[in-house]
């Protein structure tokens, strides 16, 4: 799969870092050394990704306090085998996800924060789907899996990025032990543990009702 990210990443770059797209001069705050920004499709709108490049630029307001809850683990499902990630690993997600329906990034955190305030190119499924039987069922098959007789084939299921509201937030765990429960392969599941309040402290690009 990474082969494919790589080719994807490096196609991306190549066109972004042409001076044609690069304005000249002045030092830029980068996503990676040769990645100024990419473009998404977020609900039927291209929506381009990148880093602020003011220095005045803030955290947003959302994520400006630090009085939250205590941090979750690098690796909060050993002995499962879901990696932890990055922001660079995840923007090539974000990146893979654009031309291979097998990949997906997932927003775990509920509907209203959603659509408040998201990374570019994620889609909805709050930690809570798998509460219900109907919504659990329709969760599984939506990532890939299909139900034969009393049990789920998951040999067709997707890589899934996820993320919810930050290193301290527990919906995308949550979601994740569901899904391991159901029988969803670990190795599948990529968890972006630094979430909002990381994305937003480097100052990338966030659509929704409160983006800036």
């Amino acid at each position: 799969m990474f082969k494919r990210t790589v080719t994807s990443l490096a196609l991306a770059a190549a066109i972004v870092s042409s001076p044609a797209v690069l304005a000249e001069g002045g030092k830029r705050a980068m996503i990676a050394p040769d990645l100024y920004s990419f473009v998404v499709d977020h609900d039927g709108d291209k929506v381009e990704v990148k880093r602020a490049q003011s220095p005045d630029n803030r955290i947003h307001e959302l994520y400006s306090t630090t009085f939250r809850g205590m941090p979750q683990p690098i690796h909060p499902f050993e002995p499962h085998d879901v990696e932890t990630i990055g922001e660079r690993e995840f923007v090539q997600y974000m990146i893979e996800s654009q031309t291979n329906e097998d990949v997906l990034v997932v927003d775990t955190r509920t509907e209203g924060w959603h659509y408040r305030l998201t990374i570019p190119g994620s889609i909805n499924i709050p930690y809570t789907v798998m509460d219900e039987a109907e919504s659990a069922a329709d969760t599984l098959e939506e990532l890939g899996a299909e139900k034969k007789g009393d049990s789920w084939d998951f040999s067709k299921a997707k890589t899934v990025a996820m993320f919810c509201n930050g290193y301290w937030c527990g919906q995308t765990p949550r979601l994740v032990r569901e899904l391991l429960k159901a029988g969803y392969p670990d190795t599948n599941m990529k968890y972006y543990r630094g979430g909002m309040q990381a994305w937003t402290s480097l100052g990338l690009t966030t659509v929704g009702e409160a983006a800036e």
